[in-house]
């Protein structure tokens, strides 16, 4: 199946991001959010991030208003009906996406494929909602979408082969490499990724160091490009908090349990560059829209 329109459930960081890497392959994109101003930040974002790329001289500006053209917005799940592919990118709350998905699989056209952006959410339980379990798949982007080249491919236990090439096919046209994934809490990149991250925020929160030398460790003495504390802010403590109880959940192991000081910062409204502070502080930005 090669998808003539593609619809993006959601118009944040990922889901604009989403949104512009299909759009820029030459596919026709409907990007949905649950208001007028939260697709117009969408938009923005995107017409921001293609702008830089013309700057850099990686994209002219003919082809940067192309793809702009390729895009649509709306505000009703509606409007994605007609799609071949539908990529759920809303935030990382599990009956949030399971209501989405309900709500698509009465929509959307029987033949297409739903695709979930999740990080952590099992997709044989959102698969077993739907009236085409065959046609669920997990398709998880990494942020920054435009930049960064994995997609985890996450195969329900339902997912069907032709499922699963079809969207392995669409991934290597918008010029990524996808991997396949078992369904599993984390799957594979989270399942590593957040243990680290939240032994960061442990040592934090013990006081062993400071935020900043935290961050200064792993990135002169493991060589990572962005430390823990701030590729936590970058993901946004919500996301990261709704992760790591979703592994604790999934595997009942002390080991995945999230440190108090998550939830501190969650309650307290610091969620990280999204809010304008987090573990470090940023620019304020407007609230997400899904």
């Amino acid at each position: 199946m090669d998808p003539k329109a593609v619809g993006v459930i959601g118009a944040g960081t990922m889901g604009n991001g989403i949104a512009q890497v299909v759009a820029a392959a030459g596919y026709r994109v409907v990007m949905m959010d649950i208001n007028d101003a939260a697709v117009q930040r969408g938009l923005a974002a995107i017409g921001e991030s293609l702008q830089r790329l013309v700057s850099k001289d990686k994209l002219s500006q003919s082809a940067r208003g192309a793809t702009l053209e390729r895009i649509k917005t709306a505000t009703q799940l509606e409007a994605v009906a007609g799609c071949d592919v539908v990529v759920e990118a809303a935030t990382e709350n599990e009956q949030l996406k399971l209501k989405i998905f309900a709500d698509l699989d009465r929509i959307v056209k029987a033949d297409a494929i739903l695709a979930s952006n999740t990080s952590s959410v099992s997709l044989t339980r959102i698969a077993a909602l739907t009236r085409r379990p065959a046609q669920v798949i997990g398709m998880h982007f990494f942020n920054p979408v435009p930049v960064m080249q994995l997609v985890e491919l996450i195969r329900a236990l339902q997912t069907s082969d032709a499922t699963y090439e079809a969207i392995r096919a669409l991934t290597e046209k918008l010029g990524k490499t996808p991997v396949e994934v078992k369904n599993s809490p984390g799957f594979v990149a989270n399942r590593i990724l957040l243990p680290m991250l939240n032994e960061a925020v442990f040592c934090l929160n013990e006081r062993l160091a400071s935020a900043e030398d935290i961050d200064r460790v792993m990135k002169l003495g493991m060589a990572h490009p962005t430390g823990p504390l701030a590729l936590a802010d970058l993901i946004g403590l919500d996301t990261c908090l709704a992760i790591l109880e979703v592994l604790y959940e999934g595997f009942k192991d002390p080991k995945y349990r999230p440190c108090p000081l998550w939830r501190e910062k969650v309650e307290a409204g610091q969620l990280g560059r999204k809010s304008g502070s987090g573990f470090f502080s940023y620019s304020p930005r407007a609230a997400p829209g899904f």
